[in-house]
């Protein structure tokens, strides 16, 4: 294996500042760093602050010398006047209102984080003194209605928690995760990239991962990537999936927000081989890093179900040269094909239930399968029940097929079977496809409903006068 993941890991448990883009990994420049240069480039009358009384002269000469001082000489300057320089900065941004001056100031502490992380000790002992928390100026202009300035503030938040000893508590990551999940899933936001690029650094440390979960950050990232995105924001979207995966019992937890099936869906269509390497590295992780056995076979015999083996192959045959795609294609090519050595019928039957994705395989119409393994529905306490029950409210015609046949199978070979789906409401969501206008639908309804309702389910197929299509 190359290094590039014990260097990932030993990183993201570390303080995570040393993940470094490949040049292949880099995007143009996005609406957030555009208008950024532009800031840069706007000069503002600081003296017309001291003339409004805005400011004190102090200030004013303060960040008259910051704003002009020529970069190689920024550095002495904040050595001998740290604490000025965060009091001074923090007071502008809590007493200016004018909003290109903000945006200037915002970015002129943006950058100096940015240029050395350790810089952010100066607001650190700023806030000592204050008796809060270095990031709870920022965290306040998140509400501001200038989108620049919020996202601006926003990174500055983030360089705060990550870069400094201090992490955030859970009621300010709960807010900030929370600004997060809206941004995200705001129609036509332009600056979804830059609040993904806050995500990622955040989530290269294991202390934020659990609380990003706690939030319920998992599920909004699936539902971004479900939609159509740029292949951009579904790079940066998975790298923070790859991030979470990397804590072991996270990583049990993930697979149940449906990522394999919809990772698997993005791999088959991707162009862009860095979109291929970090979904390829989150499926490493998927098997490698939970502590479960069960598990590990579990989120296998999923990608086995998402013909995950089949898009292995094509990217096999594009001639890659990025170490970290072959050898990650050669493990899941060995793991997977082992696992199918080992997969029963039930198996089989199970990951398929769960990646949503029901077809007529043969175990469906297996009298055997059926007779052998309804009553195993009922293990952990009906799950695989519950999540046919749940594939009935599918838009797909053919998984309300298969899903409704399936619990009519269950019922006809588990003697309280009828009781159990009722109780779990599937009895009601099966006799409203009775009137459905698919015909294989309706077909597949009322046989269910039928087998549902009377004892002699042996004729049934016969007597249905509904004709099967195809």
């Amino acid at each position: 294996m190359s290094g590039i993941y014990e260097r990932l890991q030993d990183e993201t448990e570390d303080n995570g500042r040393g993940l470094v883009p490949r040049p292949t990994d880099l995007p143009p420049l996005n609406l957030f760093e555009r208008e950024a240069n532009n800031v840069r480039n706007h000069t503002v009358n600081w003296q017309s602050y001291v003339q409004g009384q805005m400011i004190s002269q102090e200030e004013f000469m303060f960040i008259r010398d910051y704003d002009s001082c020529a970069s190689e000489r920024l550095d002495d300057l904040i050595q001998a006047n740290g604490a000025q320089c965060a009091k001074v900065m923090i007071r502008l941004i809590g007493r200016i209102a004018k909003e290109m001056t903000v945006r200037k100031i915002l970015t002129l502490i943006d950058d100096m984080l940015k240029e050395k992380p350790e810089r952010v000790n100066i607001f650190v002992e700023h806030a000592k003194k204050s008796k809060t928390s270095p990031w709870v100026p920022f965290l306040n202009l998140l509400n501001r209605e200038d989108k620049f300035a919020v996202n601006q503030a926003s990174r500055i938040v983030t360089k705060l928690a990550c870069y400094g000893k201090e992490r955030m508590g859970p009621s300010d990551l709960r807010f900030y995760f929370g600004w997060m999940r809206t941004q995200f899933t705001t129609a036509g936001n332009e600056y979804v990239q830059t609040v993904a690029e806050c995500l990622q650094q955040l989530l290269r440390l294991n202390e934020y991962r659990e609380s990003f979960m706690e939030n319920e950050g998992m599920s909004v990232l699936m539902l971004v990537l479900s939609g159509k995105v740029s292949f951009q924001i579904q790079y940066q979207l998975i790298f923070c999936i790859w991030m979470v995966s990397f804590n072991p019992m996270l990583c049990s937890q993930i697979t149940k927000y449906n990522i394999i099936p919809v990772l698997a869906d993005i791999l088959s269509e991707s162009v862009k081989e860095k979109v291929s390497r970090i979904i390829l590295a989150v499926f490493r992780n998927l098997i490698e890093k939970p502590e479960e056995k069960e598990v590990k076979q579990e989120n296998a015999l999923t990608m086995i179900q998402c013909k995950v083996l089949k898009h292995l192959e094509v990217l096999e045959g594009q001639k890659i040269e990025d170490e970290d795609i072959t050898d990650d294609i050669e493990m899941l090519q060995e793991t997977l094909h082992n696992s199918m050595h080992d997969l029963s019928s039930f198996d089989e039957y199970s990951s398929e239930v769960k990646s949503g994705r029901l077809e007529w395989s043969p175990v469906h119409k297996s009298e055997k399968f059926w007779r052998e393994n309804a009553m195993r529905l009922n293990e952990k306490n009906y799950e695989l029940l519950k999540m046919l029950i749940q594939l009935l409210e599918s838009p797909d015609p053919l998984v309300l097929c298969v899903s409704a046949h399936d619990i009519g199978e269950y019922v006809r070979h588990y003697p309280r079977g009828k009781n159990v789906v009722e109780q779990l409401g599937g009895k009601h969501l099966v006799m409203q496809y009775m009137g459905h206008e698919d015909p294989n639908v309706r077909y597949e309804a009322l046989l269910a409903v039928q087998k549902l309702m009377v004892h002699n389910w042996e004729y049934l197929g016969k007597q249905l006068p509904v004709q099967k299509d195809g």
